[in-house]
């Protein structure tokens, strides 16, 4: 699923972040010392491979809502932004936790002038951010974002599996339709 937003491309697609070939950053939902993990974490590390937690290592703790960018290692992405998202029920106010970790990691996309972003649906998994309120808190985040983007042409959304890709789809719909009619 596929939709243009102020001049950029957002898609909703089912599928491993580490394995987005054709996007330049691919997005790490990370803990608060960028090591190897479950879910994303793990994945991204392991495709990267043990230089990508040896450059890690300088950059952490970070904190919630925060990003840090490295560079993709083995993986075929040239860069991986790192977010730590909320503990959803700890960490407050999640949801303006929650979106300043995709504010942030297209802040750091543009500062480093990457054409695409590739990102999964933070904090959803063992954070236990409800995910139809995760997906419509990133989607706004990074709506909110796109008129002010010069180099970001692509933003996919990575979705683990069919539910959660028709719920991004489905909140990136309704999103557009409310825009539409103001």
């Amino acid at each position: 699923m596929k939709e243009i937003v102020s001049g950029i491309v957002i898609e909703c697609v089912r599928g491993n972040i580490a394995a987005q070939r054709d996007i330049t950053a691919v997005v790490n939902a990370a803990n608060a010392e960028l090591m190897s993990g479950a879910g994303v974490a793990g994945a991204i590390h392991r495709a990267a491979g043990p230089a990508l937690e040896e450059e890690c290592r300088s950059l952490a703790p970070i904190k919630p809502g925060e990003a840090v960018i490295t560079g993709g290692h083995k993986l075929a992405n040239r860069f991986v932004i790192h977010c730590l998202g909320p503990v959803y029920g700890v960490d407050e106010p999640a949801a303006e936790i929650l979106a300043n970790c995709y504010r942030n990691a297209l802040r750091l996309a543009e500062q480093s002038k990457i054409d695409s972003v590739g990102f999964p649906a933070i904090s959803t998994g063992i954070f236990g951010y409800p995910i139809e309120a995760a997906a419509e808190v990133a989607l706004k985040a990074v709506m909110e974002v796109l008129p002010n983007l010069r180099y970001v042409k692509r933003v996919r959304f990575v979705l683990y599996d069919e539910e959660a890709r028709k719920i991004y789809k489905n909140t990136l719909l309704l999103l557009l339709s409310e825009a539409n009619k103001k």
